[in-house]
């Protein structure tokens, strides 16, 4: 097998393709471009979108020429596969919002030169397209019955799936053919739940010009405790830092159960197998720590990553910078009158709802400078502040045994 595709398998980007001797033929003898597309169909890209863009990564640091494909036409549209209900529609206004702020993540990860990694949008072919001709040229390919036979459909007509959705494949296909015919194209990348998308695309470009192009998809990544990676309470875990905030990123990592430490070191750093291994038969929390940092980087940058770390020790450890915990700003006025411990930790937005910090405190899970609060009723004063070094009057509030906010008076 290719090297390149070696290193995909032993960091687990590796569960079908529909060729594998084939593509690893192609592999070696010289440079292959291959695509990764995202539908914007959101404000931000989520670390479940990102599993392909490290492995577009790792075949380009092996020499090979990747482009990402922003499905600006695709998203006016929304792909069915792995979802049990149909997209909700976005304005066109917001679509390109979107794939501004998409454009804008990827090329901070990825770093765009227009030759080993470039960027493309659907929205050139896709939006000004004449429906007749494309029916006539795109839809006379496919088999209804075939398409019936995938999953992604199968799942769909058992709740409802609308003629809309029911295109999407042909659209994505084509965007293979498009690509192939744009950049020379010959293998598309993509999670497992995009295989029959892929391979409809694979057939599509054969039909269409003999060319033999191939398709490749990752295992859909899970915890180990069967749930979706990268599901928080508070939903996805989302690149943008004002939907996710970079400590709250880096402690998602710093928290994942022992069992998948391993597995996450491969498919989210670049860090060598060998020093991976050397890791995680250490000590686990340091292996944790690592992971967290190693992906923080990657994402938000180094410096992002040296903050969070810092505030992380600061909370948990005693050492660290306090400047880089979780902060708000409360006007010490409010500590002179005295303030509700409810209304403090929502203030500090250490729950949802008042609701849910009531029931905090009725279990024993808040705490007022490592002091436990179970009195609902409990006033926080300024006799509760402390004074840090530097003269800063503070209090620390935490929520069970991994969320913390550091309050600082005005």
């Amino acid at each position: 097998m290719n090297k390149a595709l070696e290193t995909l398998k032993e960091r687990g980007f590796f569960q079908q393709c529909t060729d594998v001797e084939g593509l690893s033929t192609l592999m070696d003898e010289g440079p292959v471009t291959f695509y990764v597309g995202t539908d914007p169909t959101g404000p931000s890209l989520h670390i479940g979108h990102m599993v392909p863009f490290f492995a577009l990564r790792h075949l380009r640091a092996a020499g090979h020429n990747g482009i990402a494909l922003i499905g600006g036409g695709t998203a006016r549209i929304g792909d069915p596969s792995g979802k049990t209900e149909m997209r909700k529609i976005i304005s066109y206004d917001d679509i390109d919002e979107n794939v501004r702020r998409f454009e804008k993540q990827l090329d901070s990860f990825i770093g765009f030169d227009g030759k080993t990694a470039v960027l493309d949008n659907n929205k050139y072919w896709l939006a000004d397209m004449n429906y007749i001709d494309f029916m006539r040229d795109i839809g006379s390919c496919f088999s209804v019955n075939k398409m019936l036979t995938f999953e992604a459909y199968k799942k769909r007509m058992e709740a409802g799936l609308s003629f809309l959705e029911f295109s999407y494949q042909l659209l994505q296909s084509y965007d293979f053919l498009k690509l192939y015919e744009r950049h020379n194209c010959r293998l598309q990348i993509g999670g497992d739940d995009q295989w029959g998308n892929i391979v409809a695309g694979v057939d599509l470009v054969r039909r269409k010009t003999g060319a033999l192009v191939f398709g490749l998809t990752f295992p859909l990544i899970t915890r180990s405790d069967g749930k979706k990676m990268g599901k928080t309470e508070k939903g996805a875990l989302f690149l943008d830092p004002a939907m996710t905030p970079v400590f709250d990123f880096f402690q998602y990592w710093r928290n994942v159960d022992d069992a998948d430490v391993r597995k996450f070191l491969l498919l989210f750093t670049f860090l060598p197998v060998a020093e991976i291994d050397a890791i995680v038969s250490g000590d686990i929390n340091k292996a944790k720590e690592k992971l967290a940092w190693e992906v923080t980087k990657e994402i938000h940058g180094q410096d992002a990553a040296d903050k969070a770390l810092a505030g992380a020790r600061a909370a948990f450890s005693g050492g660290g910078d306090k400047a880089s915990m979780p902060t708000v700003e409360i006007p010490f006025s409010d500590f002179e009158n005295g303030i509700g411990v409810i209304d403090l930790f929502f203030a500090a937005k250490l729950g949802g709802t008042k609701s849910d910090i009531r029931r905090l405190v009725e279990q024993g899970g808040a705490s007022v400078n490592n002091k436990p609060v179970t009195d609902v009723k409990f006033v926080i004063t300024a006799a509760d502040l402390t004074v840090d070094s530097d003269g800063t009057r503070e209090i620390i509030l935490r929520a069970g045994k991994k969320k913390f906010t550091r309050i600082v008076c005005l």
